[in-house]
């Protein structure tokens, strides 16, 4: 038996399943079908309910509810996970390199073992880099063992991961490098989502966007017109609903600096960066007045797409559509009382749509948005 979530969702019943820490949508009756069976009432109760419930023939129902216990068996598996050999991550005694970063009155020290580990980390901190220094906050280790990606923090052992699990490896740096940054465990952080948040000094809002839409352009034109950058890429929201900043740099393609230049002429220099496995390149901006200290609640999420074709359009998009493009780039805490938060959270939102290629326009559209004139 798992404990289950349930919360209404416009016409229909959202379910969180927490053995396999999945969210699926469904009709009413089916996910108080399915609270009864996590509840162990018979078979046979169940049958009687339905046939007062749904005039279908018995074997009808028979069928029906097999279909149900089906969908909670599957997502009632507890998630494995992969047993690690902790004993052979040995860090090595030589690394290419040697990074430390000032970050929020703290000195991190990472140390990388090959420019693969390098590159994956450094350009999204490279502004916040100091020199070295004798004394520090906290050692991170990032290095190669058995073809598998090693992360130690003060020499004790994070994870393991195979380099094409290299964007899980990223997440859970970021993951422990939130929690050193603001002295918060995991278990606080409501969840970290793939997304840019933009302020206004009282609120803030989600950016969001499949990789290539302009997510990390808008929030770099915003940033420009008197917006603050809250964080680009990795959203932290701890368990009280705010927005915390997270200090990396803005991600900017190649493509676009053109459209950047007047705002941020010093991206004519800036150090570029192949990603040859996503066919782009690369470089970072560093974001403009990053505060610590901030903790602003989400007004809205914003779904934006830029296409040359449509110089502005805005509309306003179902709960349940921007459920489903929100969860699967996001980590929402696993315990049963951070889900209710996240749910309850995300179901008092506004959802938008915005595509765009007018950039003054665009910033019109967010301050609207900002001041409740949509």
């Amino acid at each position: 038996m798992s404990k289950l979530i349930i919360k209404t969702i416009e016409d229909k019943k959202i379910v969180w399943f927490q053995n396999s820490n999945s969210y699926l949508i469904f009709e009413p009756l089916v996910a108080e079908i399915l609270c009864k069976i996590d509840n162990g009432i018979p078979l046979g109760n169940i049958k009687k309910w339905c046939s007062k419930k749904i005039e279908i023939p018995k074997e009808s129902i028979s069928e029906f509810l097999k279909n149900v216990y089906a969908v909670y068996n599957e997502n009632n598996l507890l998630l494995k996970k992969k047993e690690i050999k902790v004993s052979n991550c040995k860090a090595p005694e030589i690394f290419i390199s040697e990074k430390y970063y000032f970050i929020n009155n703290l000195i991190f020290k990472i140390q990388f073992e090959t420019e693969f580990h390098l590159l994956k980390i450094h350009p999204n901190f490279a502004h916040l880099e100091i020199e070295s220094e004798p004394e520090y906050d906290f050692n991170y280790t990032v290095f190669n063992n058995e073809e598998s990606i090693v992360l130690l923090k003060n020499l004790d052992f994070i994870g393991k991961w195979e380099h094409k699990e290299a964007h899980i490896f990223e997440g859970k740096l970021s993951m422990h490098l939130l929690i050193d940054i603001y002295k918060n465990p995991e278990t606080e952080w409501m969840g970290v989502f793939h997304a840019s948040a933009v302020g206004n000094g009282k609120e803030s809002i989600l950016i969001l966007g499949a990789s290539g839409n302009g997510k990390s352009t808008s929030l770099a034109l915003l940033n420009a017109n008197g917006f603050d950058c809250i964080a680009d890429d990795f959203v932290p929201i701890d368990n009280d609903k705010n927005i915390h900043a997270y200090p990396a740099a803005i991600s900017i393609k190649k493509s676009v600096i053109k459209t950047l230049l007047p705002y941020y002429p010093e991206l004519k220099n800036s150090i570029e960066y192949p990603f040859k496995k996503m066919n782009k390149t690369v470089c970072f901006l560093p974001p403009k007045n990053i505060n610590f200290d901030v903790k602003l609640k989400c007004k809205a999420l914003v779904f934006i797409k830029y296409d040359s074709r449509v110089e502005i359009e805005i509309t306003t998009v179902s709960k349940i559509e921007a459920l489903q493009q929100l969860i699967p780039d996001s980590w929402i805490s696993p315990t049963d009382k951070n889900v209710a938060v996240f749910l309850d959270w995300f179901l008092k939102l506004s959802y938008y749509q915005l595509t765009y290629s007018n950039n003054t326009k665009m910033t019109t559209i967010i301050e609207k948005i900002f001041n409740d004139e949509l």
